[in-house]
């Protein structure tokens, strides 16, 4: 039988016509078609929305932060021993990471250092800095080094140390890895010619000890090795003067037995140390300013000035007077020492 024609059957007596599912007649209209076309485009492009209780979506991580970055980083370069380290041991990312941040808590929040003259220290090229020594405990230096660094966008101070500060383990080793190195005309020298800021503090452990009641005088400055090691290079000397070191720690005496047998240049008394233990090491919150002064030129006088110990002298003495003449001048508008 063909699609198009109807099967005729007999049921219960009565014939009964089969009509073909797709026969004529029996198409979907083209309306009702498009329709369910369009109610099933609808249902796809919906959006699904979750039902109470049911599964979130993940929300994307957020990006590390830049001192998060800064530290993975550092950690990575660490165990791949892929850092720099020059001829003097200094390791500016180690510094930048671990030594400077401890110290600027301690230059902003404890001491809240006061700086002026910063226009003097330069951009580019090397100087020697030449500051004033005190504290019992050189704390100087290391905010001097803070204040240079963050003050010219990143500059680093190679500090010259005494013998002693190499030869103690923990404390020779962190000033070799920050920059700091033996103080010797060599050395200046080489770093001087190398463009590098060098800081150098000729008072030595006689300044850095003195007792409370000489603060703010000058001790004396040595032959004048530092001026031999600028005029070298040919470098500017900048007098620095350092406000509110000496109180930190007032020395009131000297226990020169265990001086000896520790092989230190002294043992101090303080009204809080040795009689409190490690709490009396704590420094007094004492109110601070560093002034970096005037360059002082050495360019014009030549390398072969050296050999001159009056220019030598006469130079030296001009440094001093220089410091010493601030140090009375910031001393007498200060008002408290440990407000300023």
């Amino acid at each position: 039988m063909d699609d198009g024609e109807s099967e005729v059957g007999t049921v219960g007596g009565a014939e009964a016509q089969v009509i073909p599912l797709h026969g004529p007649g029996r198409e979907k209209p083209e309306a009702e078609r498009d329709l369910r076309e369009q109610d099933a485009a609808r249902a796809e492009a919906a959006p699904v929305v979750a039902f109470p209780g049911g599964v979130e979506r993940p929300v994307p991580d957020e990006p590390l932060s830049d001192a998060a970055r800064s530290a993975l980083g550092f950690l990575r370069d660490r165990l791949t021993g892929d850092y720099t380290v020059d001829e003097f041991g200094f390791d500016a990312e180690l510094t930048e990471a671990v030594f400077l941040p401890p110290l600027r808590a301690l230059y902003k929040k404890w001491f809240r250092v006061d700086t002026y003259g910063v226009e003097n220290l330069p951009a580019v090229g090397g100087a020697l800095l030449v500051s004033n020594h005190s504290g019992t405990i050189p704390l100087d230096s290391l905010m001097t080094a803070v204040a240079v660094h963050d003050e010219t966008g990143g500059r680093h101070l190679r500090g010259l140390g005494a013998d002693l500060v190499f030869q103690v383990p923990l404390v020779g080793s962190f000033a070799r890895k920050s920059g700091q190195t033996l103080a010797c005309h060599a050395d200046a020298e080489r770093l001087l010619r190398k463009g590098e800021l060098v800081g150098v503090w000729p008072e030595g452990f006689k300044g850095v000890g003195k007792p409370f009641a000489s603060r703010y005088k000058l001790q004396r400055f040595g032959r004048g090795g530092f001026v031999s090691a600028a005029l070298k290079a040919g470098v500017p000397i900048i007098p620095v003067s350092v406000i509110g070191a000496e109180e930190i720690y007032p020395k009131l005496g000297d226990i020169k037995v265990l001086a000896r047998m520790l092989g230190l240049p002294y043992f101090p008394v303080t009204p809080f140390f040795p009689m409190l233990g490690l709490l009396g090491a704590v420094p007094l919150p004492t109110k601070w300013s560093i002034e970096f002064g005037e360059p002082i030129a050495t360019d014009a006088y030549g390398p072969d000035a050296v050999e001159d110990p009056m220019l030598v002298f006469q130079l030296t003495d001009q440094v001093r007077e220089s410091i010493q003449q601030t140090l009375y001048q910031r001393l007498s508008q200060r008002k408290s020492v440990f407000r300023g």
